[in-house]
């Protein structure tokens, strides 16, 4: 069996005095689709940004391709949460893209024949065609999303992140912006951490659920982890899962934590 593509052991993150989450054990295989799940506050945004090197562990590693995670790697792509730039951005579409394929680079450089039919790939993709000239500011949440979804898998990485990435989309731009993703990153392989307080729109495409409450975390199946028993030993107060229809919606998440919410997925 191939080395996993990331490799999370022991891992603790501390804030401010408080715990975020510890003992964090996780192996992402290629082609793998995780999805992490919590509530306001439980570390998810965190976890993603320790993998990206930018939030330091208090104990334990993690590791990519079997080497130490470097702060910038190019073998990370990473989609942002769906929000508005500046309207004074003038960025367009296709800048958007080649930042994600050469922004690394220092100065001018002449793009190659293998960049431009990457470029030229993922415009296809997205439907980007026509948007590409229009400056982001004033392209909508889904195909702003599209052009993130894009410029996070350009340079066909092997691990992709996704910070909420179908925040403030619509049911219709939801589908576009998930499906796009997941096919791009079976195209090349890659392996997908997708945070989302809503695991509806992607039910059908995870292959397994990180579930993070109250600095403890349980792995699984979305069968597995998403029941009454598992989220009710987790938050250590009784939680309702209820599914219906192909949703799913948990109630009573809550207890000792800083977070009071029932939590609906649809």
């Amino acid at each position: 069996m191939s080395s996993p593509v990331l490799e999370i052991k022991n891992a603790r993150l501390e804030l401010d005095g408080r715990v975020i989450w510890e003992n964090l054990n996780l192996d992402v295989k290629q082609n793998e689709f995780i999805a992490v799940l919590g509530a306001n506050g439980s570390g998810k945004s965190s976890l993603l940004k320790s993998i990206l090197g930018q939030l330091p562990l208090s104990a334990g590693s993690i590791e990519l391709n079997s080497k130490k995670i470097r702060r910038g790697s190019r073998r990370i792509g990473y989609v942002p949460q769906s929000r508005q730039p500046e309207a004074s951005m003038p960025i367009r579409g296709k800048d958007l893209l080649w930042l994600g394929l050469n922004g690394h680079r220092y100065g001018f450089s002449m793009r190659s024949k293998t960049e431009r039919a990457q470029f030229d790939h993922i415009i296809e993709a997205i439907g980007g065609e026509e948007l590409q000239h229009h400056p982001i500011s004033e392209m909508s949440g889904g195909e702003l999303q599209r052009f993130r979804v894009g410029q996070a898998v350009i340079s066909e990485p092997d691990l992709i992140l996704a910070d909420e990435p179908l925040s403030a989309l619509d049911y219709n731009q939801q589908s576009s912006v998930a499906e796009l993703l997941k096919r791009e990153s079976k195209e090349h392989h890659a392996a997908v951490l997708f945070v989302t307080h809503d695991v509806n729109p992607i039910l059908d495409m995870v292959d397994r659920v990180l579930y993070l409450a109250g600095g403890k975390f349980r792995i699984g199946t979305p069968d597995e982890v998403l029941t009454s028993e598992t989220l009710t030993e987790l938050y250590g107060t009784h939680v309702d899962v209820v599914r219906n229809q192909g949703r799913i919606l948990v109630l009573g998440a809550q207890g000792n934590h800083d977070h009071h919410h029932d939590e609906e997925w649809s």
